[in-house]
């Protein structure tokens, strides 16, 4: 394997070669935006990887809050999860439409959840079909599989938690949305979300560390931090607009081997939303 690329990412013609293999499983991740007007459910239902199984980032969730997506309870996240015959044994394969989009999140629940051999997919569906590699429509039976959840609570960031951040600066923040939103000028896709970004924050824009829907290689990766004023020396808190696109920034660190990060789950969706939080705008 290559050095200089993410060990957490593997290659179309890699997940081709072990379609079928002994605990070896597939995940579509696909989410969009509205306004991406892709129906993730429906491309999947006409064309998906052979034993591909459908995660609902939306379905498999908390919804006792009033927040969108956010991180399922365990025992919830095990039962879903193992109806769709996965174990916390198996190595998963996530990969969504575009290639590094929505699939991180899910690579990010998977190993919050206790599993250990879970990679994202480069490329993604995109690119396995521009491929000309085999797709179905049939949809799999799997065998229930038993999942054992053992979520890491350290690797998640509360909004209590948010808040000692922001007032101490002890932690780093970094910011996946794109700058238009991170400065305030740009005005929030979901109505009643204040514009701006949380003070010290600094913006990483997830699509800086990407490159042919895929995450650019290591030593890249770490210029992409270092330009954005993130010391990979120091802990991270990521964070975006409703926590799917902060885990890109959560493998990239991962992947240039920096584990002292969290994911602010309720992200800007929840911070934003409040008029109890500090706000703040322009680029610092």
């Amino acid at each position: 394997m290559d050095d200089d690329q993410s060990r957490y990412v593997v290659s179309t013609d890699w997940v081709e070669k072990n379609l079928g293999a002994p605990q070896f499983r597939l995940v579509d991740a696909s989410w969009y935006l509205p306004a991406q007007k892709r129906d993730a459910a429906a491309e999947y239902a006409e064309a998906h990887i052979p034993g591909a199984v459908f995660f609902d980032q939306d379905a498999i969730a908390d919804h006792s809050t009033n927040l969108p997506h956010t991180i399922p309870d365990p025992a919830f996240f095990a039962i879903e999860v193992s109806k769709m015959g996965i174990s916390d044994q198996d190595t998963i394969v996530v990969y969504d439409g575009p290639g590094l989009f929505s699939a991180p999140r899910v690579w990010f629940l998977f190993r919050l959840m206790g599993a250990r051999n879970v990679y994202v997919m480069a490329g993604g569906m995109d690119a396995w079909k521009a491929e000309g590699r085999p797709v179905t429509s049939d949809l799999p039976e799997p065998q229930p599989a038993t999942f054992a959840a053992r979520m890491d609570l350290g690797k998640v960031t509360t909004l209590d938690a948010m808040r000692a951040i922001v007032g101490s600066g002890s932690t780093q923040i970094a910011d996946a949305r794109g700058a238009g939103r991170f400065t305030g000028d740009e005005s929030e896709p979901r109505p009643g979300v204040r514009s701006g970004h949380m003070p010290g924050a600094r913006n990483l824009p997830f699509g800086n560390l990407l490159r042919n829907g895929t995450l650019k290689p290591v030593s890249e990766l770490k210029t992409v931090f270092e330009e954005a004023g993130i010391d990979l020396s120091r802990p991270v808190v990521t964070s975006c607009g409703s926590g799917v696109t902060a885990a890109v920034i959560t493998l990239a660190l991962e992947s240039v081997g920096h584990s002292a990060n969290t994911l602010y789950d309720g992200s800007w969706t929840e911070w934003g939303g409040r008029d109890d939080t500090p706000v703040v705008t322009g680029k610092e």
